[in-house]
Protein backbone atom coordinates (compact mmCIF):
# COMPACT_ATOMS: atom_id res chain seq x y z
CA UNK A 1 0.00 0.00 0.00
CA UNK A 2 1.36 3.60 -1.32
CA UNK A 3 0.31 5.90 2.18
CA UNK A 4 2.95 8.32 2.36
CA UNK A 5 5.73 10.00 -0.44
CA UNK A 6 8.28 7.57 1.06
CA UNK A 7 6.41 4.63 0.25
CA UNK A 8 5.44 6.05 -3.29
CA UNK A 9 9.36 6.83 -4.03
CA UNK A 10 10.44 3.27 -2.62
CA UNK A 11 7.59 1.76 -4.82
CA UNK A 12 8.59 3.96 -7.95
CA UNK A 13 12.25 2.94 -7.61
CA UNK A 14 11.48 -1.28 -7.76
CA UNK A 15 9.63 0.01 -10.72
CA UNK A 16 11.92 1.66 -12.60
CA UNK A 17 14.53 -1.02 -11.85
CA UNK A 18 12.62 -3.85 -12.89
CA UNK A 19 12.09 -2.01 -16.19
CA UNK A 20 16.28 -1.07 -16.69
CA UNK A 21 15.91 2.12 -16.45
CA UNK A 22 18.31 4.80 -14.79
CA UNK A 23 17.05 7.77 -12.78
CA UNK A 24 18.05 9.80 -15.74
CA UNK A 25 16.45 7.74 -18.51
CA UNK A 26 13.26 7.71 -16.55
CA UNK A 27 13.29 11.44 -16.52
CA UNK A 28 14.10 12.35 -19.70
CA UNK A 29 11.36 10.05 -20.47
CA UNK A 30 8.86 12.40 -18.93
CA UNK A 31 10.88 15.35 -19.77
CA UNK A 32 12.01 16.72 -15.92
CA UNK A 33 15.73 16.81 -14.84
CA UNK A 34 17.02 13.83 -12.84
CA UNK A 35 16.80 15.56 -9.73
CA UNK A 36 13.35 15.09 -9.56
CA UNK A 37 13.29 11.88 -10.14
CA UNK A 38 16.49 11.34 -7.42
CA UNK A 39 13.85 13.26 -4.61
CA UNK A 40 10.86 11.63 -5.89
CA UNK A 41 12.48 8.12 -4.99
CA UNK A 42 13.65 9.54 -1.59
CA UNK A 43 10.34 10.27 -0.76
CA UNK A 44 10.40 14.16 -1.10
CA UNK A 45 6.47 14.99 -0.11
CA UNK A 46 6.99 18.36 -2.08
CA UNK A 47 7.14 17.10 -5.57
CA UNK A 48 4.37 17.76 -7.99
CA UNK A 49 1.80 15.50 -8.05
CA UNK A 50 1.12 15.56 -11.97
CA UNK A 51 4.98 14.74 -12.54
CA UNK A 52 5.03 12.18 -10.20
CA UNK A 53 2.05 10.40 -12.17
CA UNK A 54 3.74 10.86 -14.89
CA UNK A 55 7.45 9.02 -13.44
CA UNK A 56 4.71 6.24 -11.93
CA UNK A 57 3.45 5.27 -15.43
CA UNK A 58 6.79 5.59 -17.20
CA UNK A 59 8.02 3.08 -15.02
CA UNK A 60 4.97 0.75 -15.29
CA UNK A 61 3.51 1.30 -12.22
CA UNK A 62 -0.36 0.99 -12.17
CA UNK A 63 -2.28 3.37 -9.28
CA UNK A 64 -5.56 2.27 -8.03
CA UNK A 65 -8.11 3.79 -5.96
CA UNK A 66 -9.05 0.76 -3.47
CA UNK A 67 -11.33 2.59 -1.45
CA UNK A 68 -15.16 1.77 -1.92
CA UNK A 69 -17.74 3.75 -2.57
Amino acid sequence: MIATAKDFGTTLTRARKALGLTQRELALSIGVGERFIVELEAGKATAQLGKALAAAKAAGMHLTDSAEF
